[in-house]
C-alpha cells in the first residue's frame, strides 16, 4: 500500500499562514499542519486547530531562524539578545557535538517545545524540524529521547531524491535511527527542492510520478499563505505563498489525488496512515 501525507510547514508564524491552513484544510487537499509554538501568531494557530478537529497538527521544532521558547535567559548559548535563534547550521551543528553546555541547553529548549505543544491539548500527530535540523545526530537523539515523554509516534524523514548529495548520508543515517527507535516515518518527501514554490505545476508533476516512487509513504509538505503586501519574514522575501495556497484548493490537484486514492493510495495525516503505531492515542 501506498500513501501520501500533505503537510503544511510553519503554522502559527503568522495569521496569514493560520487563515491558508484552515482554508486550505476545510476547502482542499491539505490533511495536517506542523506548529510553531512560540511564533507570533501561535496562539491564533491554536484556536483555529481546536476548531477544526479533524486537521492533523504536529510540532514543528524550530532551533533556528525563530523565536526561543525559553528566551536568551535560559538559553543564552541559542539564541542573541532579543531571544532570536541564529541561523548558522554549519556553525552551531559543531556547536551541538563540541560543547555540553550548547547541548545542554538544546535539550532544554526542545522539552520546552514538547511542553508548549501539550499544553494546547491538541493531540500530536508528528514531529518536524524548522529547517530540517534533525538530521543532525545530536538534534536527533534529544528529540528521540525527549519526545519518549510526550507520546511522540511518527517523524518526518527529510529525503528527497533531488537533495544535496552531502544530504543523503544524514537522510540515510535518520532513517536507520528511527526504525531502530520505532518512530513512524515517511519514506520520502516532495517539497524540498521547490521550498516556497510548490505550485500547482509542481503538485501535479509530483503526483503523476507517485506510483513510481521508491517507499511506501510520501509526504508532500508546502507553505501556503494568503496574500499579503509584506513578506512574512525576510527569509520568506522570495516565497510564492498565494501560488502555494491556490495549489492546495485546485480542483485538478484534487482530481490528481482522487485518481491517486482510486490506485490505491492512501492519504492522511501521519496518525491516519501509520494508524497501528498510534494505536489508542490516535485522535
Amino acid at each position: 500500500m501506498r500513501a501520501l501525507i500533505v503537510t503544511a510547514d510553519d503554522f502559527g508564524l503568522h495569521e496569514r499562514i493560520n487563515e491558508a491552513v484552515i482554508r486550505a484544510h476545510r476547502e482542499g487537499v491539505l490533511a495536517c499542519a506542523s506548529l510553531m509554538v512560540a511564533a507570533p501568531a501561535a496562539r491564533d494557530a491554536v484556536a483555529r486547530a481546536r476548531a477544526c478537529p479533524s486537521l492533523r497538527v504536529g510540532l514543528h521544532i524550530v532551533l533556528a531562524d525563530g523565536v526561543s521558547t525559553l528566551g536568551a535567559a535560559r538559553v543564552p548559548a541559542l539564541t542573541d539578545d532579543d531571544g532570536w535563534m541564529r541561523d548558522a547550521p554549519l556553525k552551531d551543528g559543531l556547536r551541538y557535538a563540541l560543547l555540553p553546555r550548547v547541548r545542554r541547553q538544546l535539550g532544554e529548549e526542545i522539552r520546552a517545545q514538547f511542553e508548549a505543544f501539550r499544553a494546547t491539548g491538541l493531540a500530536l500527530d508528528h514531529v518536524n524540524t524548522h529547517k530540517h535540523l534533525h538530521v543532525h545526530p545530536v538534534v536527533l537523539s534529544l528529540i528521540l529521547e525527549i519526545g519518549r515523554d510526550y507520546g511522540m509516534r511518527a517523524m518526518r524523514l527529510p529525503s528527497e531524491a533531488s537533495a544535496p548529495f552531502w544530504l543523503k548520508p544524514w537522510t540515510a543515517l535518520t532513517r536507520r535511527r528511527l526504525a531502530r527507535a520505532g518512530i513512524a516515518h515517511n519514506d520520502y518527501v516532495v517539497g524540498m527542492a521547490q521550498t516556497g514554490r510548490f505550485d500547482e505545476a509542481a503538485w501535479l508533476a509530483a503526483l503523476a510520478d507517485i506510483d513510481v516512487k521508491d517507499g511506501r509513504v510520501g509526504e508532500i509538505y508546502c507553505h501556503p499563505a494568503v496574500a499579503g503586501d509584506t513578506p512574512i519574514t525576510y527569509s520568506m522575501r522570495d516565497y510564492r505563498h498565494a501560488d502555494e495556497l491556490d495549489a492546495l484548493l485546485s480542483p485538478r490537484v484534487s482530481q490528481a489525488l482522487g485518481a491517486a486514492r482510486a490506485r490505491g493510495v492512501a492519504l492522511g495525516g501521519f496518525s491516519d496512515v501509520f494508524a497501528d503505531a498510534f494505536g489508542a492515542g490516535r485522535a
